[in-house]
């Protein structure tokens, strides 16, 4: 991916907005901005083709398209009402896939909402799914929890990426029975630029997972602080996890096959057959 692609990407998930039910949603106005659209009349045109695709498609345009009005400040003490249109990611995927083709930001808000469209469905239906998606899924919720327990451990008190780098090595080491990231990574055959979560099937990221929304709940809900009380908080519950894997008659995550594909290469073949 490109620096342009990358920051466009960011554009995108930046704008985004969560409303009290923890929905995702995006203001029209905000995507006309970033779709190039420098007439709100004719960005409303494109929104309309969306509407119409969205019925067509059996769904109901009312629930992913609604209108809104916001105060905007147009002097030092002034506000008048704009109308605006809040959007689901769906309605966003369709008002970019009814977009002018010929500006090549069109074509990347096609592709990252194709993609962040298809990564919902598959946690929205997780139980049916092949042993790829359910790695995408999981993964995709690891970045999610990994940043919420950065945070934990930041307010705990870590400071340096040194220390949040050991930090996370008394995670994997209460989970794999001692083991560190780097035997871990020796273990799995790794090269040292790949990510050992790149290269775990879906049960062993389940148990990462666990791992890491559970101490980032303890820290958070003990308030605990200090370097050593946070890795021994990380270390216990990665052991616990681990205890309650052999009590259920699971398979220690260590003895768990290696995936021969990484999840870099199933969000490479995936994206080259969405954009087909």
């Amino acid at each position: 991916m490109s620096n342009i692609e990358m920051y466009q990407e960011k554009v995108f998930e930046d704008t985004k907005n969560i409303n009290e039910y923890g929905e995702e949603f995006w203001y029209a106005r905000d995507l006309q901005k970033i779709l190039e659209y420098t007439e709100w009349r004719n960005f409303k045109l494109v929104i309309e083709k969306a509407k119409i695709a969205c019925n067509n498609s059996n769904n109901n345009a009312s629930d992913h398209f609604v209108d809104v009005n916001k105060m905007v400040q147009i002097g030092s003490e002034t506000e008048r009402k704009i109308e605006d249109i809040m959007l689901s990611r769906y309605a966003c995927y369709l008002t970019v896939q009814n977009g002018d083709s010929r500006k090549k930001v069109i074509a990347l808000g096609q592709t990252y909402f194709a993609v962040k469209t298809r990564q919902q469905e598959i946690i929205e239906n997780y139980d049916s799914l092949n042993e790829e998606n359910k790695r995408l899924a999981v993964r995709n919720e690891m970045v999610i929890h990994n940043k919420s327990l950065a945070e934990a451990a930041e307010m705990a008190g870590l400071k340096t990426p040194f220390e949040y780098a050991a930090f996370q090595n008394h995670g994997y080491m209460g989970l794999y029975g001692g083991l560190t990231v780097k035997d871990i990574h020796k273990n799995k055959g790794l090269q040292k630029n790949q990510k050992i979560l790149d290269h775990m099937g879906s049960t062993e990221l389940a148990a990462n997972l666990f791992r890491a929304t559970q101490t980032d709940e303890k820290l958070r809900r003990e308030n605990i602080t200090g370097t050593e009380k946070a890795n021994k908080t990380h270390y216990e519950v990665g052991k616990i996890v681990r205890k309650t894997i052999a009590e259920l008659g699971g398979t220690m995550p260590e003895d768990l096959p290696t995936p021969k594909k990484s999840i870099k290469q199933i969000e490479k073949e995936q994206k080259k057959e969405l954009e087909a």
